[in-house]
This record gives structure tokens, sequence and C-alpha cells, in this order.
């Protein structure tokens, strides 16, 4: 389970019994939201499921040294954050994952296509609608390339993850037979992690996508119990306090570099979700202890507008720093202690010298960071932003901001008007 610590923000909040009530209020009315099919997902998901993704990704690796997640937002971070944690920076694991439709760079697509002219690939193409631009855009570039290497048998290297009764790409799925896997209708794209949209790469990666729905399962039947020391509770009642405090910022610090894409996920669940109406704290991130050395200087003098969220796991495997003869930069004081030890004195130096400077500190824990804490801290965070976004008189689960730049760029492309 996650736990808590806002001892280092307690001289910012206010007494938060009434916001705990208020949070367990909040927590009760989710069900009467639309697109909250995620709120029992991980106890409910059909056993055949997993079965369906594992054979899948079995036969991936069998045939593709790359899986493409062609995607946006939603449709790829989860899937991004997962394999940077789970599986290995330096080699090993399953089929790499590449990611492409999540922007529109034409030099990314450039570089990514020679990539792949000389490796076996297949494409999981992500999308309800299939659409939307940036993927559908992605998808035929790369499409074209699989047509081109593998001739009529290109279809079979494609899966696609869409809506199950409507839109462009089931259509296209099933006009070119096209494995599919079904996104949930009541389920948003930046709830959608613990469906198929974020599974079926994390399977074709190696990650245990059983441990992942596991610890899911476990995280829904520890937090969305009304109990005093429910962590959800806590993590939204006092970021949603110290916000009505004045707080407008929430810097998610993280404390080893893996959790960078982590970060970019958890950015786009509480920027949708609570940036709307003219309210939100923006979400914003830091990498540390290398962010030390560019932003920390504003982080413990700059405008006190940000509270700061510090995310860590536990860890134990790191070497240690040698001793070395005449001690040339005088680092011998730290010989034989591991670089996780110091890693940890310098959160802990940095939680207290932030707090003191005027930035609340509220501190996150997981366990080792394994596939079922993982799940764990996915749905941690996707109840929280719902708790929180409904602590602040806001729907979580809807995006109408998101339109207003598509429209804007449809017309300057010419893009034909439906009448």
């Amino acid at each position: 389970m996650i736990k808590t610590d806002l001892s280092l923000a307690s001289e910012y909040l206010p007494p938060l019994g009434p916001w705990l009530e208020r949070a367990a209020r909040a927590l009760d009315a989710i069900p009467s939201y639309d697109y909250t099919g995620w709120l029992h997902l991980p106890t409910r998901t059909d056993a055949a499921l997993p079965n369906e993704i594992e054979a899948a990704a079995a036969r991936i690796r069998a045939d593709s040294r790359v899986l493409l997640v062609i995607g946006i937002g939603g449709s790829y971070l989860g899937a991004r954050a997962a394999r940077d944690l789970l599986c290995p920076a330096l080699g090993g694991g399953g089929t790499e994952l590449l990611f492409a439709g999540n922007g529109l760079s034409g030099q990314a697509a450039a570089e990514l296509l020679a990539y792949l002219r000389g490796r076996d690939f297949s494409i999981n193409v992500i999308s309800k609608s299939g659409s939307t631009t940036e993927p559908a855009a992605a998808f035929r570039v790369f499409y074209e390339l699989l047509r081109e290497k593998y001739g009529d048998r290109a279809p079979e290297r494609v899966y696609a993850t869409t809506d199950g009764e409507k839109g462009a790409l089931l259509g296209m799925a099933k006009e070119r037979g096209f494995t599919r896997f079904v996104i949930p209708s009541d389920v948003g794209g930046r709830y959608s992690v613990l469906t198929p949209v974020g599974l079926l790469p994390m399977a074709a990666a190696g990650i245990d996508v059983r441990a992942m729905l596991a610890g899911a399962r476990a995280a829904e039947l520890e937090y969305l119990r009304k109990t005093e020391l429910n962590p959800v509770l806590h993590y939204a009642a006092a970021r949603q306090a110290l916000y009505a405090g004045g707080k407008k910022v929430e810097v998610l610090g993280c404390w080893e570099p893996r959790f960078r894409f982590l970060a970019e996920w958890w950015k786009q669940l509480f920027g949708e979700s609570e940036g709307k109406e003219g309210k939100g704290l923006f979400p914003s991130s830091l990498e540390l202890t290398a962010d030390l050395h560019s932003m920390g200087q504003y982080m413990q003098q700059g405008e006190r507008l940000m509270l700061e969220t510090m995310l860590t796991a536990a860890s134990d495997a790191a070497p240690a720093v040698p001793y070395w003869e005449g001690d040339p930069e005088g680092l011998n004081y730290l010989a034989g202690k591991r670089l996780d030890e110091i890693n940890r004195v310098a959160l802990m130096a940095t939680a207290q010298a932030h707090a003191e400077g005027g930035v609340p500190v509220l501190r996150l824990e997981m366990p080792a960071v394994t596939a079922a804490s993982v799940g764990n801290l996915f749905y941690f965070f996707e109840l929280s932003c719902a708790v929180s976004a409904i602590l602040s008189g806001v729907c979580p689960f809807d995006q109408p901001g998101v339109e207003n730049y598509k429209q804007k760029m449809f017309a300057l492309l010419g893009k034909p008007v439906k009448k």
C-alpha cells in the first residue's frame, strides 16, 4: 500500500478533519458520474482477458523485435510509464516498445521509420475513435512500412485497441482483419491504463500483467474504504486544503530516473481532470536529484506558489561508493555507503529545506517497484485524482477544453466540414 506522510506540510495545513470528511463524501459521489468504469475495473476484469492479452503478447514476441505503440495521451503514457519502471534500463526484457503518434514531429517519424526498416515489428494502434489526428496520421505512415515489408500478411501484425461498437479504427480493424481489443466504453482515456490500452503493450514488453491487476485489486479493496488512515483521502484532502490556502502548482518530485514517464502520466491525469472552470492545481514534475541543479534555487527561494509531493520507492539494489587512496576529491567520507542510501539522505535534506523555505511537502512512499506495486500506484493516483477534483467542484472525467485547439487546427488544415 502507499504510505503518506504530511508532517512537512503540517504548519501550512488547516485542521485536516473537515477536509477528510469532505473527501470521504467525494469518494461516495464518484459513482454518480459518467465514465467511472475504472473504479471497479480491477475486481471486475474478466478472467479471460489476461489469457487473451498474454496470447497476443506471445505472438508479438515470437515474430517481432519491436512493438510500435501508436497513441496519444492516456493511450500511451501508462504503458510507457510501466515499461520504464519495470523493464531493465539496459537490455533484457521482452519485445522492445517504441512509441509514435504522440506528436507531429516529422523528424522523429523519419528517424523511427529508418530504425524500423531493418527490424521485424508489429503495431499496437490505440484510439477509441481512430480519427484523432496525431495517432491516425502516424498509423498511416507506419502501416505503409508494414505493408512494404510484409505485403498481404501486414494485417497479422496489427493489434487495434479501440471502441467495441463504433469508430473509424473499429471499421478498419474489421475490414482488414486486425487483432482487436476493446476499450471499455465507460472508461476515459486517462483512466485506461489497467485496460488493454496499457496491459497489451506491457505484456509484450515482458511485464506480468496478472500481478499488475492483482496490485490494483488490492488497491481497490483498500482505498475505497472510508477509514481515517486511507492514504487516498489524506493525499486528496491535503492537496485541496493547500490549494484553498493559495498554492497554485503541485510539483511531483521523483527520486529515480525511471519514474519520469510515471510523472508524465500523473500530469495528464491531474491536469485534464482538474484544470477546468478556472480551477485546478497546475501539475509539474522534477527528476531528483538532477533537477536540484537546475530548479533547486527556484524551489528554495522563488515565488511561494507551489506545494511539493515527493514520491519514493523502497530499494536496496545499488553499488557502494569505493574508497580511494589520497581522497582526491574529498569523498572518502562516503566510502562504503550505497548510492540509494545517499539518495535517501538527499531526499530528507531536500524535503526539510524546501519545507523550511515555504514549500509544503507531501511524502508518498510505495514498496519496492514490482508489477503489483505499480498497479497499486496507478489505482491510488486515479482514485486520489477523482476525489480531489470533486472536492474542487469540477467533473473529473471530461475535458471540454481539449476540443478548442483541435477545431482551430482543423480549420487551418482545411479539413472538410461535415454537413
